[in-house]
């Protein structure tokens, strides 16, 4: 029997040892979740005051200040703000602003960061550089110019000058991200399609963009934010209220005696609410694409 005991004991493999308690790990992340925390109610407490001082009266607000608290809530600053403010069509401007300027600097940058990155033409760096030195000009530097030739061209108090500028600053942004997305891609499915005849417009409509849809889905959310959120070019090349866009719109609840504290909020909480959108719907790619997009190079 103890024989037979010894032998069990000997064909039995070894037990792994216990894996380290967890805690210390646990106790190392919590000053991280803590700041965490701490910034999110940072972040948090300047959108909770806007929403509040939107349900409130200007009478309300006049009285008692901006964040005294009060049980009277209302919802007529929102109703004001879509009849009499003018939100809709602000609104109505910004859309018509963000889309296109969006959609054609995503497209622009991505045929040029696939051409660098990919095809890799002669002097395709030098192409490159130029293209990305576009982010290290400030845009003030540019207003005179800009203001002077869409006046000229007959453009001014129109949205084809914001359209345009904004296309072309995102541009650079743009092929940025979408190079340094493209050299880390696989490019074996690429060399299959051209061994089975495909061109290039092909293999990118039906082998590249399926796989850059974190990196455009990043790049569409940044630019529409960017370009929903502008205040310099339509304050400066729009002159009617009918050009305005929706931040410009907030500055116009502002009176020569008052400010209309309410409608203002109101305003601001309705223009948020699309690029919150925009946010939602690629929240599953942003921070793949965006970190993609970032860190090879």
């Amino acid at each position: 029997m103890p024989d037979t005991a010894v032998a069990e004991r000997a064909v039995l493999p070894p037990q792994a040892p216990a894996p380290p308690a967890s805690r210390p790990r646990r106790a190392s992340r919590a000053p991280l979740a803590a700041a965490l925390a701490a910034f999110a109610v940072l972040f948090l407490v300047p959108c909770l005051g806007v929403l509040y001082t939107s349900l409130k009266t200007d009478a309300e607000i006049a009285a008692n200040g901006l964040w005294a608290p009060s049980g009277d809530l209302t919802l007529d600053n929102y109703l004001q703000a879509l009849t009499a403010g003018g939100t809709g069509r602000y609104l109505l401007n910004s859309l018509l602003v963000t889309i296109p300027a969006t959609a054609i600097s995503v497209a622009l940058g991505t045929l040029a960061g696939y051409a660098i990155a990919v095809l890799r033409p002669r002097a395709g760096e030098f192409i490159g550089f130029c293209l990305l030195a576009g982010l290290f000009v400030p845009p003030q530097i540019l207003l005179i110019p800009l203001f002077a030739g869409f006046n000229a061209a007959g453009l001014y108090d129109t949205l084809f000058p914001m359209i345009i500028v904004h296309s072309g600053y995102g541009i650079s942004l743009c092929t940025l991200v979408m190079r340094n997305f493209f050299r880390g891609l696989p490019m074996e499915l690429r060399a299959a399609g051209l061994v089975d005849g495909a061109g290039e417009p092909r293999i990118l409509a039906s082998i590249v963009l399926p796989m850059s849809r974190p990196a455009l889905a990043a790049l569409a959310t940044l630019q529409f934010t960017f370009i929903w959120n502008d205040f310099l070019y339509p304050l400066v090349f729009t002159r009617s209220d009918t050009m305005r866009t929706v931040m410009v719109g907030i500055l116009q609840q502002q009176g020569q005696y008052s400010i209309a504290y309410g409608v203002q909020a109101a305003m601001a909480v309705l223009a948020s609410l699309p690029t919150v959108a925009i946010f939602i719907a690629f929240q599953k790619h942003f921070i793949a694409g965006l970190t993609a997009g970032a860190v090879k190079g």
